[in-house]
């Protein structure tokens, strides 16, 4: 099979997916012989490079994320598409920012430890959003009195913000800046008394410490969790 073939199979099926397609999925697309012999990953791969260098300047673009490639509309053009969909997007506490933070960065950790580094409580809310989200699930319990669940980071959390691998994630010291859009929101959501999310947490203080700050604070020693 020629290779613009190959690549128009290939931009026709990330066309039609509904969720990331991985290059074993995408190779097995073709029967025995569509693909040269040799080196059928080389070939998908050639073609992805190719879909990536033609979409270079359009409107969206070809991303890899954990689960694999996919399209997706460009950042930038985000506010003038989101006006296509009445349903409003799902609005996050500065709370649950900070708790997923402390997931990604310390993870394997309970809620206990959580609690501990923060200061306050971490609402059901908050883990149920996180949880039913599918960015965290449960990885293992500790071998502690109680045995406290510990919670890691999923697949669908790197697809998500469109990371590869969690070798993606940016140095602790950025995490303030990437995030403050959402985080100044949820604060003037707070001062403003507009309608509360459902995760927001009560007993959180006004002026809560940076993100970065928090994540760096020093890792609890075991315990039972609450």
């Amino acid at each position: 099979m020629e290779a613009d073939q190959i690549e128009r199979i290939v931009e026709a099926t990330l066309l039609a997916a509904d969720e990331p397609v991985s290059l074993d999925r995408l190779i097995k697309l073709f029967a025995p012989g569509e693909l040269p012999d040799e080196n059928p990953r080389g070939a998908i791969r050639v073609a992805l490079d190719a879909i990536g260098d033609a979409t270079a300047n359009r409107g969206f673009e070809l991303v890899r994320v954990a689960s694999g490639f996919r399209f997706q509309v460009r950042q930038q053009f985000s506010p003038w598409v989101s006006r296509l969909f009445e349903e409003r997007p799902p609005r996050y506490s500065r709370a649950l920012f900070e708790t997923l933070a402390l997931i990604v960065y310390r993870q394997p950790v309970t809620r206990g430890d959580i609690e501990q580094i923060r200061g306050v409580s971490v609402s059901q809310s908050i883990m149920r959003t996180l949880l039913e989200r599918g960015w965290v699930r449960v990885v293992g319990e500790r071998e502690t009195p109680g045995r406290p669940a510990l919670y890691g980071t999923t697949r669908t959390f790197l697809d998500y913000f469109n990371l590869k691998s969690l070798d993606d994630l940016p140095p602790m010291g950025e995490i303030e800046s990437l995030m403050k859009p959402a985080l100044d929101h949820a604060t003037l959501t707070q001062e403003t008394g507009d309608e509360e999310s459902p995760d927001q947490e009560k007993a959180e203080a006004p002026r809560p410490r940076p993100v970065a700050e928090i994540i760096q604070l020093p890792r609890p020693a075991d315990r039972p969790d609450r």
